[in-house]
């Protein structure tokens, strides 16, 4: 078979791109004959693709090569114990198997049916058991799931091996379990072996190994049997506390009545049956073994708050959480109380503000702890986070979590100062009932100018309002004094009707429509024209400010309030667009005006 080698090369560099049935197809050519040691380094992963027919009438060194299959076939399986029973390999017959030549067998081990186990010898199986229970609690999930399959099926081989008794409900049917072979648990903890758990193993036994026990997969059926043996051994007194702290996943058993007879009254023992080792609680069982421990004196520490978690504290009663320290809160750590109802969201505020208190110097680092418990903040203390001075950059999931009557009262600046950076997202979240809410609470222009992230639904600027640019709108109805001599203006005020105001000169304009001038009168103070807008027309002011350059305003315009310059004097010259505003007696009083001029 000179051919083979090369052959077999070819074959695998082929396959390996081939889809698994072309692969399956191709091996069964390759190798429907016998395949000689030569042969075996060129197979390289196509052994795992071997029919089930070819691996008793290989080289017995081919078991080398199916070490590294990650999983054989049920069909595969039979056939490496076939080759195995012939005893025509470099492991010899079974029988003469010692816990050396197990271990040797690595990952094969794991397709070794009954029929084959048995035939070790006993002494051998049980080094081997004892190996394999050793190393179980260090070993990952995975590898853990493949050791109890391996050790049920040695107890499997074991009960096989010795002779069947008659079975019994009243006494047990194999060795009773000790100290010394507790790890003989395991074979009694499969569904079918319930009743012997329970005669093979005494009440003492399992007390004294308790930790052991359970230190393997318990199942549920397993697991009432077992806290029946507990209950009995404590039956007339009562689990004791140092008990308690052992139970592990048997506690999840205990009905809210039973729990509420527990006496709980260390810290220590609360901490280890809160422990996450031992499985989920129901928030009934949680609340209720608080109470216990509560009602017996005890205190809500940092760790224990973190071991109970943000959503059993949750389902305290208010009176409860008054009792918590504020100083447990400072060490409890990041608390999700998202669940919590408003009233308790500030109960818990409270006392993390207590907390955290902080100078107004650091509101950075104050706000990375204070974040978890924002959901029960007042609005006059979140302005204080906004105005801090220091970019906090609230995110998104924090902002929502806020007190929505509280969320409400804050501006348009506060809601940017607090998000900060983030604030482009609050557009995503735009139609969350409390960004509906907000927004349409705030002005629309401001929403615009100070937002700017297109955020819609706010209040229009009423008609007939003055510009919130222009402050000095207001006052315009009334003169406005300035004093020129000190080459700065003065801030308005209300005064009396003024003498004379500023002279109005029409000059007409033969090309086109006359238009007004205004010219100040610079014997006289300088007065503010009324502003007037016409209905339907927009009064609000760019978000940007206006360029100091402006045209000379057309017929029909109306200048825009007095604006003082830098010079001290008031610049009457009206901005652009100016002549839209204006109303309908005013538009007609000025056509008059024009009128009266052209006929002169």
């Amino acid at each position: 078979m000179a051919w083979a080698a090369p052959a077999l090369a070819a074959a695998t560099l082929c396959l390996r791109v081939t889809a698994d049935p072309l692969k399956a197809t191709a091996a069964a050519l390759i190798f429907g004959a016998v395949l000689s040691n030569a042969e075996h380094p060129h197979l390289g992963a196509l052994v795992c693709d071997l029919e089930p027919g070819t691996i008793p009438a290989s080289d017995p060194k081919i078991l080398e090569k199916l070490k590294l299959c990650p999983a054989l076939t049920a069909a595969q399986q039979d056939a490496l114990n076939a080759l195995l029973l012939s005893g025509d390999t470099a492991y010899g017959d079974p029988s003469s198997w010692d816990l050396q030549t197990l271990q040797d067998l690595g990952p094969l081990v794991l397709a070794l049916n009954q029929t084959t186990l048995s035939l070790v010898a006993e002494a051998a199986r049980e080094d081997f058991r004892r190996s394999i229970a050793a190393a179980y609690i260090s070993q990952g999930r995975s590898q853990r799931e493949k050791s109890l399959i391996l050790l049920r099926a040695l107890a499997a081989a074991s009960a096989a091996s010795q002779p069947r008794l008659k079975r019994s409900t009243d006494r047990c049917q194999s060795k009773p379990i000790t100290a010394s072979n507790i790890d003989d648990i395991i074979f009694y903890l499969s569904p079918d072996m319930l009743d012997q758990l329970d005669l093979c193993l005494s009440n003492d036994v399992l007390i004294q190994n308790l930790e052991a026990v359970l230190a393997w997969p318990i199942t549920s059926e397993a697991s009432w049997v077992l806290k029946k043996k507990v209950d009995e051994f404590f039956q007339e007194s009562g689990i004791p506390e140092e008990q308690l702290k052992r139970l592990g996943v048997l506690s999840r058993l205990y009905t809210e009545q039973e729990i509420s007879k527990w006496p709980v009254t260390s810290s220590d023992t609360l901490s280890a049956l809160l422990s996450g080792s031992g499985g989920e609680w129901d928030d009934s069982q949680v609340q209720q073994l608080l109470s216990t421990y509560l009602a017996l004196g005890g205190s809500l520490t940092g760790p224990l708050l973190q071991e109970i978690g943000g959503r059993h504290l949750c389902n305290l009663q208010e009176e409860q959480i008054q009792q918590i320290p504020a100083a447990a809160i400072g060490t409890a750590g990041q608390l999700n109380i998202s669940s919590c109802s408003q009233s308790k969201k500030k109960q818990l505020y409270g006392k993390a503000r207590e907390a955290f208190a902080s100078p107004a110097s650091t509101p950075g680092p104050y706000y990375c702890q204070i974040r978890p418990y924002l959901g029960g903040a007042p609005a006059e203390d979140l302005k204080n986070l906004a105005n801090g001075g220091v970019a906090i950059n609230m995110d998104l999931d924090t902002f929502l979590t806020l007190n929505p009557e509280e969320l409400q009262k804050l501006s348009v600046t506060d809601v940017k100062l607090l998000l900060g950076e983030n604030l482009p997202e609050l557009k995503e979240h735009e139609q969350e009932p409390a960004v509906v809410s907000w927004v349409q609470l705030q002005s629309q222009r401001e929403l615009d100018c100070v937002l700017g992230i297109g955020l819609q639904g706010g209040r229009p600027e009423p008609t007939g309002t003055a510009s919130p640019a222009a402050t000095s709108t207001a006052a315009a109805t009334t003169p406005v004094p300035t004093t020129p001599a000190s080459g700065t203006s003065m801030a308005p005020w209300p005064v009396p009707p003024p003498s004379p105001s500023p002279t109005v000169t029409p000059v007409p304009n033969p090309s086109s429509a006359p238009t007004a001038t205004l010219v100040p009168n610079p014997t006289s103070a300088p007065t503010a024209t009324h502003s007037t807008t016409s209905p339907g027309s927009s009064t609000a002011a760019p978000c940007q400010p206006s360029s100091p350059a402006s045209p000379k305003p057309t017929a029909g315009s109306v200048p825009e309030p007095a604006q003082t310059t830098s010079n001290g004097y008031i610049n009457l010259q009206p901005e652009p667009g100016s002549g839209s505003r204006l109303c309908s007696c005013l538009a007609l009083l000025l056509a008059a005006t024009v009128g009266n001029v052209l006929l002169l």
